[in-house]
């Protein structure tokens, strides 16, 4: 995104919580992949999504530093929760230091651990939101454990789903990029779900399942 469209954007939005305000700082002065952090932009995005979900129960694959979970979380419902799952063990400190310094924290409910493993062991359609930014590699794998855990009527968010325009150069062919391609092929060829994209920062694709399955037409005799 342009920079000064961009800039317009942010001015033009409600403002962050001071926390998360401060969070978003420490997350590019201290972490080498800071950019990886949501974002004002996106981050009010997240709020409002889950706002207009309003889930009992939410799931994030990939927490970083906390920022993202913290906008979910502000955007739930008191009596609601948010499970975030995060690989990197040293990162656990910091998040929940985040966590605790946030009116919101206590809605939530950290695991260190590898998302697959952990979603493996969790029941069928128990989440009506999903946030999926982990390992870009593993979405064609997170987008089939998010399936059977969402709830009928419920969304996917998954981010990064543009890659930086890489999945459109033919030449790229890293896993990453390969990764993200591959979801976004079986998330659009998916005939059980609906799709969109939203072409903010690195790309929001949003994902719905209805509750009412479509009944397969009929086959021609």
């Amino acid at each position: 995104m342009d920079p000064l469209l961009e800039a317009y954007i942010e001015a033009h939005i409600s403002a962050a919580p001071e926390n998360l305000s401060r969070l978003e700082r420490a997350t590019n002065l201290q972490r080498v992949n800071g950019r990886m952090c949501s974002g004002l932009v996106q981050g009010r995005i997240l709020k409002m999504l889950t706002r207009m979900v309003n889930p009992r129960r939410a799931l994030e694959l990939g927490t970083f530093t906390g920022y993202s979970a913290l906008c979910i979380a502000e955007g739930l419902a008191p009596e609601a929760s948010l499970v975030t799952i995060e690989l990197e063990e040293e990162l656990e400190l910091p998040i929940r230091q985040a966590f605790d310094e946030s009116p919101h924290g206590e809605k939530i409910d950290l695991i260190i651990g590898d998302a697959l493993d952990v979603c493996a062991g969790l029941p069928d359609e128990e989440f009506d939101l999903i946030f999926i930014d982990a390992d870009k590699r593993q979405y064609p794998a997170y987008y089939r454990e998010a399936k059977r855990l969402l709830s009928p009527g419920g969304f996917i968010i998954a981010d990064n789903t543009l890659w930086d325009s890489h999945i459109i150069e033919p030449g790229r062919h890293d896993r990453q990029t390969e990764g993200i391609r591959e979801f976004n092929s079986i998330v659009a060829q998916d005939p059980e779900m609906e799709v969109a994209v939203i072409p903010v920062r690195d790309g929001l694709t949003l994902i719905y399942k209805p509750k009412i399955q479509a009944p397969a037409p009929d086959s021609e005799t």
